[in-house]
This record gives C-alpha cells, structure tokens and sequence, in this order.
C-alpha cells in the first residue's frame, strides 16, 4: 500500500515537472517570437516600396500631363513649321518670275529683258533700237615696271571721278609696292578697281577700271614723298606713262522714237515693268512682246492643290477628335477653318466684273473631305479667258492685302500670332510644363522627406529589436538553465 502510494506520488510529481517545464518552454518560445517580430528587416527594399506605394498615383498623373503636353507642344511645332514650309513655297514660286508674263525679244543677241518684280507687262510692247554700248574707262601704265614688288615709294594720290569731290588716298611704307599701291586704291571704293597685270616677260603694268558712263571718267594724279617716284600711275591729259585703252561713255539708245542715254547697260526705267539688258549694238530695231506662262501657272495651280492638301490632312491629323494631340486647341480649330475658306476666299477684289476673283474661279474646287481638286477645263478656260487676271492672283500685288501670296502671308500671321494663333498655345504649354516640373520637384522632394522620415522610424524600431533581442538571448539562456534544472 505504502509502495503504491510512493509510485503513485512520483509518477504524479514527474507528470506536474513535465506540464511546468512544458508550459514554460511554452512561454519561452511566445516571448522569443514576440521579441523576434520585425527583426532583420531589408529597409533598402522595405522604404522605397512603401514610398512609392504612396506616391505612385501622383507620379503617374503627372506623368501622363508630361506625356500630353510633350505632345501639344509637339505638334503646335509640327503645324507652324508646315505653314512656314508651305508660305515659303508660294513665295519662292510668286518670286522667282516663272509665273510672270514675260517680256519676248525678236533680237536677243542685241537686247534681252525681264520684267520687274510684281509688274503687270501682259500686251505691253516696245521698238528699241540699241545705237551704243554703255562703257568703263579703262587705263594702264604704258611703261613697264620690273615686278609686281617693285618699290615705288610713299606719297599721295589725287583720285578724282567725274565732277566729284577729290578722294586722297595715302600711300605708306606697307603700300609703297606697285602692288600695295593697287590694294590702297581698292580700298579707297571709289568705284576705280586697280589691279597689275603681269606680262609673259615678267613686266608689270597697272590696270585701272571705273564704272560704265560718262560720268564716271576719272582722273589720277600724284604727290610723291621724298626718294619716291608715284608718277608712273598718274591718269590725265597731261600724264605720259599711262594711256587711256576705252573712254567711259553713256549708252545710246531709242525706245518707242525717244532717243535716251544711259549710264549702265542694264536699264528698269525706259519702259515701265521691263529691265533691259544691252548686249551689242545694231541698226536694226528690236521688237519687245509679252507671253503669258499659261503651262507655269497651270502647274503653280495644280501644286498649290497638291500641297494643301498635304498641309490639311497634317491639320486633321493633329485635330483628329480621339487621338489628336491638339484636338482640343482654339488656334489649331482655327488654323484649320482659315485654311478650308481659302479657296472660296475673295482674293482680288477690285476685280472686274467677269473677271476671276477666287481660286474656286479659277476651277479650284473644295471636295466633301475639305481637300482640293483642279478642274483643268474650267482652269484652262479662265488661262484663256483672264490670263492676266489668274497671273495677278499668283503675283506680289503692289495693293496690299489682294492675290493669293498675301492671303498665305495673313494665314501663317494668324497662325504663329503669340497672342492668340499657334504661337499663343505654344507658350500657353511650355508654361505648363514649367509648372508641371515644380510639380514633379515638390513630389520628389516629399518623397525624399517620407523616405529619410521612414528610414529614421526603422532604423529607431532595429535599434529597439536589437536590445529585445539581447534581452531575449539572455532570457533563452536563463530558461535553458530552469527547464534544465527543473
């Protein structure tokens, strides 16, 4: 009974000794756990996760404004430099005098004309008959010297041309060579050239040229220093080493029976919208007529057409409803309602009655999808009946503000207007994006202040979880040795 009562005993005080030890490991490894929660962190992963978590919205909102404005101020670029392109075009076409009527001569190996910029010469003619050539005085030295180098000495020289004023020009030690004496007379620009020519024997002699007309006859005298010789250049009635090879004399000619002189070969003011070009002298009148350039303007036409049309689908492209960059943009809705009402737009408007005042007029017709197409029996028609007034419509116009170039100068005005055209939105964007950098800066700036924040709050946790952990060791350590004990 008493050997019962002692098994009975210690078996119950080993099976408490058990559930005591394994409540306490049980308590040990709870306050372990709790000690270890948080511990070994990767705070180079952890903060920027959570940063960007938190700002992953705003960054992506003003990423996608960056997107968009990058692309208005894209393609406000795109239709100001397409109008640029298109204006510059015309005008290089309305300018380069292929779309002009031109003046026709009977005799060109006598006399060739052009007619002037912005001249309306369609019918015009004209009898000229060229008696003389306009020419340049031209002298040389008639004594040869040794060379191009040889020493002449310093002085001055008296340049005198026509009824003018005297031009001294001073010849100094770095001019004292036959050939520095030419290069002080060159600078001097009097319209007197002076060069040296140098013959197959080596001799040196001075040339000297004025400009073509009698008034412009020139004299050279000279003043030499002491030890110096400049009189071999001397040009006049009473030098003797130099001779005169062509007096300058005016041109001689008659227009329409008016007999008239001219100082140049090249005369704008004989016959109004005609440069005449003097080429050699004849008994025989030449006979000016005009003809109109009806295939030039045919092809100016059909190209104007070609490249509206191009210029309008880039319109349509940036405008497109859905996926136009400047879909909503008043100045590009504008640009793009000018450029639709320049064919039926009044262009001429002193033009006579019967007389083409539109390009529509002319067969320039506006199709449903707002591009262009030339109806060439209706543009042949108006070539032969108005051709003057279709040139006129493709010229500089002397009245301001008429023909189609002008009408193009006033579209790419409109356009590229910083106050309420293209240029207007152009700035209206970039400031936008000015704003939106401050923006993106003020977001990167709180993120950095988030991160640095966030980092500091980890970093303070690590600390603490390093001191638990301590703790913790120890207390492992203090269990071990109880449980053992126990």
């Amino acid at each position: 009974m008493a050997t019962t009562t002692t098994s009975t005993i210690a078996t119950t005080t080993t099976a408490t000794a058990a559930s005591t030890r394994s409540a306490s490991q049980s308590a040990a490894a709870s306050l372990l756990k709790s000690l270890g929660t948080g511990s070994d962190v990767d705070l180079g992963s952890l903060v920027p996760s959570l940063v960007d978590a938190q700002f992953a919205a705003k960054k992506a909102q003003l990423a996608k404004k960056q997107e968009t404005l990058t692309a208005q101020i894209s393609g406000v670029a795109t239709l100001k430099n397409t109008i640029s392109e298109f204006n510059k075009a015309l005008e290089s076409l309305v300018k380069g005098g292929t779309l002009s009527t031109q003046p026709v001569s009977s005799a060109p190996s006598t006399l060739t004309a052009v007619a002037t910029s912005g001249a309306a010469i369609a019918g015009r003619t004209a009898t000229v008959t060229v008696e003389k050539l306009a020419l340049a005085q031209t002298t040389r030295s008639t004594v040869p010297f040794d060379a191009a180098s040889q020493v002449l000495g310093t002085g001055t020289l008296s340049l005198t041309v026509g009824s003018g004023t005297p031009v001294s020009i001073r010849i100094d030690e770095a001019d004292k060579t036959l050939s520095g004496v030419a290069g002080a007379i060159n600078r001097a620009k009097t319209g007197v050239t002076a060069s040296v020519v140098t013959d197959a024997s080596g001799k040196a002699y001075l040339s000297l040229r004025g400009a073509t007309g009698a008034a412009s006859a020139f004299t050279l005298s000279s003043v030499s220093d002491a030890g110096g010789d400049l009189s071999g250049i001397d040009v006049g009635p009473t030098a003797t080493n130099t001779s005169v090879i062509q007096s300058a004399r005016n041109a001689e000619l008659t227009v329409d029976g008016v007999p008239i002189q001219r100082a140049s070969n090249e005369i704008s003011d004989a016959i109004d919208g005609m440069k005449l070009t003097l080429v050699a002298p004849s008994t025989t009148a030449v006979t000016l007529t005009t003809a109109t350039p009806t295939p030039a303007l045919t092809s100016a036409v059909k190209d104007f057409a070609a490249t509206y049309n191009e210029v309008l689908g880039i319109l349509k492209e940036q405008t497109d409803p859905v996926t136009g960059s400047l879909r909503g943009d008043p100045a590009a809705r504008q640009l793009t309602n000018m450029l639709r009402g320049l064919a039926s737009k009044v262009l001429m408007p002193a033009a006579a009655p019967g007389e083409p005042a539109t390009l529509a007029a002319i067969g320039v017709r506006t199709k449903r999808d707002g591009t262009l197409e030339v109806d060439e029996t209706a543009l042949t028609a108006a070539l032969q009946k108005s051709p003057a007034a279709v040139e006129q419509m493709f010229a500089v116009s002397a009245t301001a503000g008429t023909g189609l170039y002008a009408a193009m100068q006033s579209l790419q005005f409109n356009a590229s207007s910083t106050i309420y055209g293209l240029g207007a939105s152009g700035s209206s964007y970039a400031a936008a994006k000015t704003d939106l950098a401050k923006q993106e800066a003020k977001l990167t700036e709180a993120a950095e202040k988030m991160t640095t924040r966030m980092t500091q709050q980890f970093s303070s946790m690590n600390s603490r979880v390093s001191a638990y952990k301590a703790t913790q060791a120890y207390l492992q350590q203090q269990v071990d040795m109880w449980t053992k004990s126990s």
